[in-house]
């Protein structure tokens, strides 16, 4: 064959003429020399057919012929990542069904052959108390959603239609009610209720125009009971000279729940809060605010091992090669069957998970397009490596936590940490470790060497930067694969039998056609965002906040998220994130495997390619300072206080020594218009500008003289004013009648 069918494949048949069904198989099961192929068709999701078996190099004839292409996005990807709440939910669903699987499909082939399949379900239908047909489906079920536990999961998104309106036609006497049944028919057998049809929808929708998107702002049931009076009656009668309409009985009538149900399925909120409370208040309330173990490998990618180290020499910084910026670290990934290296990681990240995460996630990288970027050209045989494992073995604890749980739920990979059998699994990688300082480090500037008392610091002799570095381990890591001999590598008799040279891309190259069926495909996008840590955002009017960070997408703004929040309360959605770069999070569709990538809003651009640490560094540090001011704040508050009290103060004297009121309540209001005139009269001869008085600005004490056609000030200002006011004071006394 010319090309490997992994476990998971999608294999896409094109349309024959005549018949335009899609068919979608998915390859559960391959032999050693992937000649015998099991593969289920993923298209039907009602009847659920049974695994079949193909011969491999039929199937790769079809696909090099052109009647059948290897689908790169998988259609169940989604299953990989579930809802948080809906898995907490029904995990103990899954978990029912995956125990009465488990050991079944673990049976392989057997479990795939007819004569075996049978006895092997009777036998876990009896123990488990179940039907043959529900362990079928169980079965049927893992199998077309890629052999993972989450495909065990409810899938209630593919019942009742989705998205499809539930409208009759035409309302008829012998047609049956829809939806469960009224408790209300224990008491009284004819309270039935009536089907909703295009007619009564028409109604509901006009009746939301009239009586519920207006400035009236009615409340729902206020507006349904309006359209009952209007739409429903059966005439009117006069009560007391008032004509009241009269109604049929209620079984007769649409229900409030069915008028709701299509109020908000149908509803646009921005128009509905815009007619309710016009566009001003729209805007202003409710708007968006933007050991030897490979005896334990059968096969490649049957164990994966991982391991960090920090390399033994000092780099310079790309921005200035005058900066050491330290000792990098490196993680190497390697497959323990074949000893090929199947990712690196050459970086500043301590051993941690993000760390793991960008090994991890190179090892299911095609590594043609990864090394061009270093400027190094291969061939896909120079490194064939970019699937995932079946387990992943690490001895640092960086598989250990919540995050690389999502290996073994999401991506069908186990994990452990420690070796429960040998004590010298960690061996393998450690030599790798060994090899490279060997072979490459050890004899670089600024490499790590014993100090005599007197010699020169090798830390000064850096000079590569870690750009460099890392294309000196890729030519590393090639020459191992390609060329280097594993002289303690176990041969079993086959391998003698065919004369396999101990060098990894051979032993990788005959583990594929001898010992297959191990490795697992998954679309690149799937498997990074497995890996990313994921937490919970809220939706606020101020946009989608994260660790105190707001952003904002499409999808949002499209479904008014944001008027949502700001007129029904927040609410929280499950997101993934790099912690390196608070740049972007990334968004899990409801219905489908896209996520939908959340950006910084405008006000938010100084987070631009800050770190998780970073962000929460500087909400704890605002925090600090806010205790820190609090104090101050208070005494100017209480300053404040008593400033205005003593201001309230004087005016109330000063209201009490002008004597008691002569004008009624009626005269004085009648006369604030008046009053309010002569005020800012007053005002504007006090405030206007009088560049004059400038002129009067000298040094204290002294006598500036008069300009030509000026005369002398006899009175000041403040008793112009005074003079004024009483002049003021006697014409309302005047007034008075």
């Amino acid at each position: 064959m010319n090309r490997l069918l992994a476990i998971n494949t999608l294999i896409e048949w094109n349309p024959v003429e005549g018949d335009a069904t899609q068919r979608l198989e998915r390859v559960l099961w391959t032999d050693n020399a992937g000649e015998q192929v099991v593969v289920v068709s993923v298209s039907d999701a009602v009847s659920l057919p049974l695994p079949v078996w193909k011969r491999g190099s039929e199937l790769e004839a079809a696909i090099a012929g052109g009647q059948a292409f290897r689908r790169k996005i998988d259609p169940f990807a989604q299953l990989a990542m579930p809802d948080p709440d809906f898995l907490q939910k029904h995990k103990d669903r899954m978990e029912r069904a995956w125990e009465i699987i488990r050991d079944l499909v673990a049976v392989e082939p057997g479990i795939y052959l007819e004569e075996e399949r049978g006895p092997l379900i009777r036998k876990a239908a009896e123990r488990f108390k179940v039907t043959p047909k529900e362990v079928y489906r169980q079965l049927k079920r893992f199998w077309r959603g890629g052999k993972i536990k989450h495909a065990l999961l409810p899938a209630y998104k593919n019942c009742g239609g989705p998205g499809k309106d539930r409208l009759i036609k035409e309302c008829r006497s012998d047609q049956p009610k829809r939806g469960r049944p009224r408790k209300i028919l224990q008491l009284d057998p004819e309270y039935v209720g009536v089907n909703v049809d295009e007619e009564l929808h028409k109604i509901f929708r006009i009746s939301i125009g009239l009586y519920y998107n207006t400035k009236e702002g009615n409340p729902l049931r206020r507006a349904y009971d309006l359209m009952i009076d209007k739409h429903f009656n059966m005439g009117y009668r006069n009560e007391g000279g008032v004509s009241v309409p009269v109604l049929p009985p209620a079984s007769q009538l649409p229900s409030f729940q069915q008028f709701r149900y299509w109020h908000l399925k149908e509803r646009d909120l921005t128009h509905s809060i815009v007619s309710r409370r016009g566009e001003k208040r729209y805007l202003l309330k409710s708007r968006p605010i933007l050991g030897n173990s490979t005896q334990m490998a059968f096969g490649p990618g049957s164990i994966f091992q991982i391991d960090a180290t920090i390399g033994d020499v000092y780099l310079v910084s790309t921005l200035n090669r005058n900066w050491i910026i330290g000792r990098p670290v490196i993680y190497f990934v390697v497959d323990v069957f074949s000893r090929m290296v199947a990712g690196i990681y050459v970086g500043l990240e301590g051993p941690s998970w993000v760390g793991a995460m960008m090994a991890l996630a190179n090892a299911t990288t095609d590594k043609v397009p990864f090394c061009s970027e270093y400027d190094v050209e291969i061939d896909s045989e120079a490194w064939p490596c970019r699937y995932l494992p079946e387990m992943i073995l690490g001895d640092r604890g960086e598989l250990l936590g919540l995050d690389s749980d999502s290996l073994a739920d999401s991506l069908d990979i186990r994990v452990a940490n420690c070796p429960p059998y040998r004590a010298d699994w960690k061996g393998i990688v450690e030599q790798m470790f060994r090899r490279a300082n060997l072979k490459s480090i050890h004899w670089l500037p600024g490499a790590v060497r014993k100090r005599e008392r007197g010699d020169p610091d090798h830390r000064l002799d850096a000079t590569l930067d870690l750009r460099q570095f890392t294309k000196i381990i890729i030519l590393t890591v090639i020459k191992y694969n390609l060329h280097h001999r594993v002289e303690e590598y176990p041969l079993d008799r086959d391998m003698i039998a065919d004369d396999v040279p101990k060098i990894p891309v051979n032993l990788w190259e005959w583990g594929i056609g001898n010992r297959g069926g191990h490795l697992r495909e998954k679309s690149p996008e799937t498997i990074r965002l497995n890996l990313m840590p994921t937490g919970s955002a809220t939706v606020t009017p101020k946009g989608i906040r994260f660790q105190g960070v707001y952003y904002t997408t499409a999808r949002a703004l499209r479904e008014q998220w944001y008027v949502r929040a700001r007129s029904e309360g927040t609410w929280t959605v499950p997101v993934s994130y790099d912690p390196r770069s608070m740049e972007v999070i990334y968004l899990r569709a409801s219905d489908s495997s896209s996520f939908d990538p959340c950006t910084l809003l405008p006000d938010e651009e100084r987070f631009n390619g800050v770190m998780l640490e970073e962000v929460l560094d500087f909400f704890a540090l605002n925090k600090l300072k806010s205790q820190q001011h609090e104090g101050r704040r208070l005494q100017s508050d209480a300053a404040l206080r008593a400033q205005v009290a003593a201001i309230k103060a004087e005016a109330a004297k000063m209201k009490e020594e002008s004597g008691p009121q002569k004008q009624s309540n009626n005269q004085r209001l009648k006369g604030i218009r008046d009053n309010r005139a002569e005020e800012k009269k007053l005002n504007r001869r006090d405030e206007a500008f009088d560049l004059r008085a400038e002129r009067h600005c000298g040094t204290p004490g002294t006598l500036l003289p008069l300009a030509k056609g000026e005369t002398s000030v006899k009175a000041s200002s403040s008793a112009k004013r005074k003079d004024f006011l009483d002049i003021l004071k006697a014409d309302a006394e005047e007034e008075q009648p």
